[in-house]
């Protein structure tokens, strides 16, 4: 169970294999915190604030969010359906396939203040049509690579981000909030798409009401965090 939730970045070291097991890692993650991921959300501009929010609280990869499909996102229930992954390749064209493992593929439930924000993004600039994309750049073709990781480090600096911390490092904010809202690793490795196939199976039965429970407590905290940000 440790080992994959370490290859899926979940934990630092795997307790059970390293000398004084339960201390914490010397090379802690980047962690961002609500504050910054807001206002990673705000410096980053309207068109894309859904995808730093998807990033942290979804939380989906990159390539999962390339591929999210109007079809994907179930407004009134708060579910997004992660079904492909779409990574660029070096020569700028887009590789559509499946997700990163069996378990990849999966049914995420947000937490509850992100409805406003999913509306309105597929209101604005998501493509028409069931099949359209959710996310695509200011021209409505499918966004790049090059041109959002301008964005991003715009954004970055602006949050007062490292510049080493990355959009992929965002699901670690997700993780660590959920895991304090009372999120076991089993819930937490089914709501990250965990990659190992054989965790998939030991972890399937965090179903949908479960991590609607996780996704209510991770809810909870965020909104307790921005309120302590206004004093």
């Amino acid at each position: 169970m440790f080992e994959t939730a370490v290859d899926d970045d979940l934990i630092t070291r795997n307790p059970c294999r390293i000398k004084g097991a339960g201390k914490e890692s010397a090379a802690e993650r980047r962690i961002a915190t609500v504050a910054q991921v807001d206002a990673l959300a705000d410096a980053i501009g309207i068109r894309w604030r859904l995808m730093v929010y998807l990033g942290a609280y979804g939380p989906m990869r990159p390539e999962e969010l390339a591929g999210l499909r109007r079809r994907d996102v179930d407004i009134d229930n708060l579910v997004i359906h992660v079904r492909v992954a779409e990574p660029e390749r070096t020569n700028g064209k887009r590789a559509p396939g499946p997700t990163k493992s069996d378990a990849g593929a999966r049914v995420g439930v947000l937490p509850a203040f992100l409805q406003k924000e999913v509306k309105r993004h597929l209101d604005w600039f998501a493509e028409k049509g069931p099949d359209g994309l959710v996310f695509v750049g200011e021209k409505g073709a499918a966004f790049r690579r090059t041109s959002f990781g301008r964005k991003w480090r715009r954004a970055r600096a602006a949050a007062g981000l490292p510049d080493g911390f990355r959009f992929y490092d965002l699901r670690h904010t997700g993780h660590t909030l959920s895991t304090r809202s009372g999120a076991t690793l089993r819930d937490t490795m089914v709501r990250a798409g965990q990659s190992s196939e054989k965790a998939a199976l030991i972890y399937q039965h965090s179903g949908e009401d479960r991590q609607r429970e996780v996704a209510a407590g991770l809810e909870d905290l965020v909104l307790a965090e921005r309120a302590k940000n206004l004093f």
